[in-house]
């Protein structure tokens, strides 16, 4: 062969690549198409039997010289980098984004903000569970700089036969002491039912671990001018959990905020699995404020400080924590509250990260 002759060959592969690179730059603006239709309709990015009839098709056309295998490795690298475009450019369009919005959200809610510079400590009891001993909680609070006063009014337990909570009476010690103390009452609903009555009671609304992918109360949350603290799943993914504040956001309300509360796994040394990594992960994919509940994250009094630290270091917004001013006698997560002594040491530990 000559060198003509070559030259002449490699360009015409040169006028086939041009060709190619065209086709699938076709097929690629098809695909996104697919992949914004799916999304509105909620069917599922892969699909293993359209993928399985498409490479079965192509291998039936194959007349060589590549092999069977060799074709259905080729293609399914085409479908796969398919799968990827729909998923980047769904995340193009998610509202929590920070593609979307390059500036921080920063939440106002009685003087305070959340986000942004502002460092914050969300604490009370696990559980409300009388007038005087969350009254006791939010005194010692207040004392220390804390304005945002939590505590569990509705309890999704594990076991039914647990402590579920007071109900409206635990919503309405709440209010009576934050309006008495001029704090901030941060509490969890649990049903889309109970939005009405919470509009009453709280000021920034808590969506649990439990009920992250109940897509019912997220709408419900969306269509509500109140602040929503939404917490990771147990075994949730930083994908599914943006997805969930996705919820809420896209039914109107931006008020969110993101906190990681530990994930499931098979360490028994803690309660959960605090993923550190969400921290700066979620700053980055997301404009949201993100906070660390150090409690159930970990459900060890002894380290609470550290991963406080470590959690404002990467990032956080703030942290959460469980105090009661008694907690042996507590009705719910005992080991995990910090006492009086030990809520005034974290505060003070936390000082240099507040401002």
């Amino acid at each position: 062969m000559s060198a003509e002759e070559l030259k002449s060959l490699r360009s015409k592969l040169d006028e086939i690549n041009v060709e190619l690179l065209e086709l699938m730059t076709k097929r690629a603006e098809i695909v996104t198409d697919i992949g914004k239709v799916k999304a509105k309709i909620g069917t599922k990015r892969f699909d293993p039997v359209r993928e399985s009839q498409m490479l079965e098709e192509l291998v039936q056309l194959n007349k060589g010289p590549f092999s069977d295998d060799t074709i259905r490795h080729l293609f399914k690298q085409i479908f796969k980098a398919s799968l990827d475009l729909q998923k980047i450019d769904q995340q193009k369009e998610l509202l929590v984004s920070r593609k979307i919005k390059r500036t921080d959200t920063v939440i106002e809610i009685k003087g305070l903000t959340i986000g942004g510079e502002e460092k914050v400590i969300i604490a009370g009891p696990c559980a409300v569970e009388t007038y005087e001993q969350t009254r006791a909680a939010a005194e010692k609070l207040k004392s220390l700089g804390v304005r945002l006063l939590r505590g569990g009014a509705y309890k999704p337990r594990t076991s039914p036969y647990d402590f579920q909570g007071l109900g409206e009476e635990g919503l309405q010690i709440l209010r009576k002491v934050a309006d008495e103390l001029d704090m901030i009452v941060v509490s969890e609903i649990v049903s889309p039912n109970e939005m009405e009555m919470a509009h009453k009671y709280i000021d920034m609304i808590q969506i649990g671990a439990r009920n992250m992918q109940n897509f019912e109360l997220l709408k419900v949350a969306g269509e509500a001018n109140i602040p929503i603290i939404l917490k990771r799943g147990l075994a949730a993914t930083l994908e599914e959990f943006l997805f969930a504040a996705e919820y809420v956001v896209s039914h109107g309300n931006s008020q969110v905020i993101l906190c990681e509360r530990g994930i499931r796994t098979y360490e028994r040394a803690t309660r959960n699995t605090l993923d550190i990594s969400a921290v700066p992960i979620l700053k980055n994919e997301s404009h949201l404020p993100v906070l660390v509940d150090v409690s159930h994250s970990t459900g060890r009094k002894d380290i609470v400080v550290p991963t406080s630290k470590a959690a404002l270091a990467a990032g956080a917004d703030g942290i959460m924590v469980e105090h009661h001013p008694n907690p042996p006698v507590a009705l719910c997560d005992a080991a995990q509250q910090l006492n009086p002594e030990e809520i005034e040491n974290l505060c003070n530990q936390l000082k240099p990260f507040l401002r």
